[in-house]
This record gives C-alpha cells, sequence and structure tokens, in this order.
C-alpha cells in the first residue's frame, strides 16, 4: 500500500474530496447570506456552514464571500463548495495523505492542537476529522480514535484509526513503529552523529526536563544526524526511538543546540516564526493487512529556507 495523492480542499484538505457534495442556490427572494445558507441547507449542522462561510467554500455570482451579512438579492446564484481549494484550508486544516477504512494519515500544520485541552475545544486535529467524516456521510458518520500526539508547535505525519480494533493494534505495537523528523537548532552540535540518552520528568507547569534515574522519570533515547549547516543554525535528521513527550526538544537543547523557534527550551532565534521541528516520515504495519506502510512529508518552505 502507498500513500494516496491528495490536493488541498476545505475544510479539509484530502483525497475524499470527491464525496464532497456541492450545492448550488438560485435567490428568489431578498436575504442576508448566512440566513439563506442555513434556510436552503437545513439537514446540515449549522457550525459546519458557517466554517464552509468562513474558509471560503461559499460563492455568490462566482465571487468567494465571508461576510455573515452579505446582502442577497433575487436573481443571485450561490454556490457551497466543501471540496474547492483555499489558501485558508491550507493553512489551518490537516491534508490527508492516506485514508483506508481502518486508518488516516494525515499531515498537521504547526499550531494545531492533537487533541483538545481544558481550553481549547474544537480547534483540534482530531475535531476536524471527526467534523469532515460526519460531513461526508451524515446518515453513517464514522469517527477517528487517538493512536498517537504530535505537539502542538510540531508539524508532520499523524496517525488515526477509524475503529478501536485497529487503535488498540498500532497502540500494542507502537514501539514498532519508526518515526523520522527534520529539525533546524541554532548552532552547530559538537558531533555531526549522536544517540542522546537522559532520563525525563515533568514539572508542575508541565515543563519536561532532564533529570537524575528515580521512581518517576523515564528513560529517553534519540538519535540525530547532522545533514547540513551554515554556522548559524543545524539541520538535523532526528530518530527518537522512545516517545517520550517533548524529547526531541529537551534532549536538543541539552546538549546546547535549541530547535529554533522553541523559546520553552531556551532558543533565542526564531526565524520560521514556529517550532523548527517536522515529522517527516512514519514507517509501521498495517493493523489488519500488517503490511509495512510507509510515508513521507516534504520538509515545509519556511525551514528549508532557514539555511538558504
Amino acid at each position: 500500500l502507498a500513500p494516496k495523492s491528495s490536493r488541498p480542499v476545505c475544510p479539509l484538505v484530502g483525497e475524499r474530496s470527491v464525496r464532497q457534495p456541492m450545492h448550488n442556490f438560485h435567490v428568489e427572494a431578498p436575504s442576508e447570506l448566512l440566513a439563506f445558507l442555513f434556510k436552503e441547507l437545513n439537514q446540515v449542522p449549522r457550525t459546519r456552514v458557517k466554517k464552509w462561510l468562513r474558509l471560503q467554500c461559499v460563492s455568490v455570482n462566482g465571487k468567494a464571500v465571508t461576510k455573515h451579512t452579505h446582502a442577497l438579492s433575487p436573481g443571485d446564484e450561490v454556490r457551497v463548495e466543501p471540496g474547492k481549494k483555499t489558501p485558508l484550508a491550507m493553512k489551518s486544516s490537516p491534508k490527508i495523505v492516506y485514508e483506508d477504512e481502518h486508518i488516516l494519515v494525515v499531515e498537521k500544520p504547526a499550531g494545531l492542537l492533537t487533541v483538545a485541552t481544558e481550553k481549547v475545544k474544537t480547534k483540534t486535529a482530531y475535531f476536524e476529522l471527526n467534523e469532515w467524516l460526519r460531513s461526508v456521510n451524515p446518515k453513517r458518520p464514522e469517527r477517528v480514535f487517538i493512536v498517537h500526539r504530535l505537539d502542538r508547535e510540531t508539524s508532520g505525519l499523524l496517525v488515526f484509526a477509524k475503529n478501536e480494533a485497529a487503535k488498540f493494534k498500532l497502540q500494542k505495537n507502537w514501539d514498532q513503529v519508526e518515526k523520522y523528523y527534520s529539525a533546524v537548532v541554532e548552532g552547530v552540535p559538537r558531533m555531526k552523529e549522536e544517540t542522546l540518552k537522559s532520563h525525563l520528568s515533568q514539572n508542575k507547569t508541565l515543563k519536561v526536563y532532564s533529570t537524575d534515574e528515580d521512581e518517576t522519570s523515564k528513560l529517553a533515547i534519540t538519535h540525530y544526524r547532522m545533514l547540513k549547516t551554515n554556522g548559524k543554525f543545524s539541520l538535523l535528521d532526528v530518530f527518537p526511538r522512545t516517545g517520550r513527550k517533548n524529547q526531541i526538544r529537551v534532549q536538543l537543547a541539552d546538549i546546547g543546540n535549541p530547535i529554533t523557534g522553541d523559546d520553552k527550551y531556551g532558543a533565542k532565534e526564531d526565524p520560521a516564526g514556529r517550532l523548527a521541528l517536522h515529522a517527516r516520515e512514519l514507517s509501521f504495519k498495517h493493523p489488519v493487512t500488517n503490511q509495512l506502510m510507509k510515508f513521507h512529508s516534504e520538509v515545509p518552505k519556511e525551514l528549508a529556507k532557514i539555511l538558504k
């Protein structure tokens, strides 16, 4: 099995865009746009209609409109295109890389949570994907299950299961999954290639730090290889052999080379305006077919430009 090709779509970016319905309406009486949409799309949840409007999936007479109170006149033509390519959707939503009846692999943008927190409930990859699956088939809605997570600031490949059996199988064998990251760090590491080992703990503010081995600390192992440097910044290929929270960020900071944009762990430079960490490659056995699945995600342009 190989990753499917994908095209950016609204409200999510993915291969299943062909299943997104398109709606065309002819306006017969004066109305405000949102009220008109609520009336015509009465079977669609109102939150989803508002989202389509916000993500520029609605056009009036061929021009994208996002204003709820946009005045409609008799004779206007309104089109709703959930499969429409929009820059806004590309920036804010997960991009679907691969999907079958058991798993879903996406590229998560930096700044988007994987799952909800006490303060953020809906601006997450988990919420976005569930909303999209419900919109594709309202009568038989599917849902996703959390398999693993990426930090909010980290971009790249993320796997979800589409049933509990697949979730449990993937999590049971997660220690066999190979994950590779690209990281741009400050300075030049003292060694071109090294395996970092330390025990990690977390304080009351949820900041992770290296400490002596004790009953609460967890062993973290990360291997890195320097690919390129300009003296000020270096591009590393990073292979975490364990899956501890923030381990790449903490251990690179420990050797004096924090990831750029990572002020939480001591970075002083932020050339990309984001944490320069990207989950680039993912390799695992399919939970049902047992076939080896390999996925690759290109390093974001804003990170690649740092060393140019």
